[in-house]
């Protein structure tokens, strides 16, 4: 019988583990709130190796609550690293100032602008503008320069002329038998006809002339056309003898490309150009008067000085007077005449007696250089190759 209790109890420990394995799965599915009422029972595993230990929990930080922000406006300030140039203000021209005319198209327009601000500063010099916006070589029957200059000249009677033109001369060529097309040969031949004839108007007259040349355009057509330009202008300026002005390297990059944004005069990085690729800006037009102003003050000389003043009677200097006295106590004596011997007592200007029998002295480097004379050597020296004799012997020294 005690056999038969301990089967017993062996099987019904069986079946309690077999209970609990197939239970505990859907135990442990239970919601949280179910296992919480639920007396808590030992695991298998618990039962085997005894309670686990408990650990102790960790508590979450309590979570953020995000406040939404507040929109804010924020006022944007632009700040730009170029300083702003201090206005000079104009001063007034003398009555004998010496003027500077300057025509052509627009690009004359706006070197007339630049060169005004140039000069704004100098009483002697002048800056007088006529130019004509639309108008070129090209179209005589629009605006004819060469019958217009002279007419400018004789009213203005400049101290020189400057010329800047050819930007709206990328057209065909009027006034001409066959009406020659633009970029043809006889149209570059009649072309520098024309440029030479408008030059000898002022050479003719013994007036200086200034050509300006044409800068670089956005468009790459209208670039390669002005190079050309450019180089017509140059040969027929110089054999008329006048001077040409090449303002090419103002308006392009270090790789011969067209900039919008350059350096100023200054060495600032500014806008020199308008949208178009074509006009310019205020500081485009006063860069361009910055190539022809070193020749202008050249040719004006002390008139283009900004420190020329007037000489009248309000500034000149208040001559002293000295009271009669001290003008009476004033000791007079007669010019001093560099060649009189008797200034220091002596009878003969210095270096005019005898010389003296005995030649100088003259150093070991005058002998040298003059006579080739090198010297002794010293005692005792290894180039001293002297024969002394000691008693009855000779011996090399």
């Amino acid at each position: 019988m005690p056999k038969a209790s301990g089967k017993i109890s062996r099987r019904w420990r069986a079946v309690a583990i077999a209970l609990l394995l197939v239970l505990a799965p859907a135990i442990s599915i239970l919601p949280a709130s179910a296992q919480e009422q639920q007396v808590r029972r030992p695991t298998l595993l618990e039962m085997i190796f005894g309670p686990r230990r408990a650990e102790p929990q960790r508590q979450l930080p309590p979570k953020a609550v995000r406040v939404p922000r507040k929109r804010t406006t924020r006022s944007v300030t632009t700040i730009t690293s170029q300083p702003t140039a201090p206005v000079v203000a104009p001063v007034e021209k003398l009555a004998t100032a010496r003027s500077i005319l300057v025509v052509g198209d627009f690009l004359a327009g706006g070197l007339a602008d630049g060169l005004t601000e140039a000069f704004v500063d100098a009483p002697g010099a002048m800056v007088v503008g006529r130019s004509n916006g639309s108008s070129g070589l090209v179209r005589e029957d629009y605006y004819d320069w060469k019958a217009q200059l002279p007419t400018l000249i004789e009213e203005i009677k400049p101290a020189a002329v400057v010329i800047s033109i050819g930007a709206n001369d990328r057209q065909q060529m009027t006034s001409t038998p066959n009406r020659e097309k633009f970029r043809t040969e006889e149209w570059f031949s009649a072309y520098e006809k024309r440029v030479t004839a408008l030059a000898q108007v002022a050479i003719s007259r013994k007036i200086p002339l200034l050509w300006v040349g044409i800068p670089a355009f956005k468009s790459p057509l209208m670039t390669s056309d002005a190079i050309k330009l450019n180089s017509i202008y140059r040969n027929g300026v110089e054999k008329a003898g006048g001077e040409f002005i090449d303002i090419w390297d103002g308006f392009v990059d270090q790789d011969g490309r067209f900039v919008i944004t350059g350096s100023d005069i200054n060495g600032q990085q500014v806008r020199l150009r308008g949208a178009d690729g074509v006009g310019m800006t205020k500081a485009g037009k006063r860069k361009m008067a910055f190539y022809v102003e070193k020749s202008v003050r050249r040719l004006l000389g002390d008139m283009a000085s900004p420190e020329l003043l007037r000489l009248d009677a309000s500034n000149l200097p208040q001559l002293l007077s000295f009271p009669p006295s001290e003008i009476n106590a004033v000791v007079m004596t007669q010019p001093i005449n560099l060649g009189d011997p008797d200034l220091d007592g002596g009878t003969a200007l210095l270096g005019g007696g005898p010389q003296s029998g005995t030649e100088p002295i003259s150093s070991p480097r005058d002998r040298l250089v003059r006579n080739g004379d090198v010297g002794p050597a010293p005692t005792g020296r290894v180039d001293d190759f002297r024969i002394v004799q000691t008693g009855s012997t000779r011996a090399l020294k």
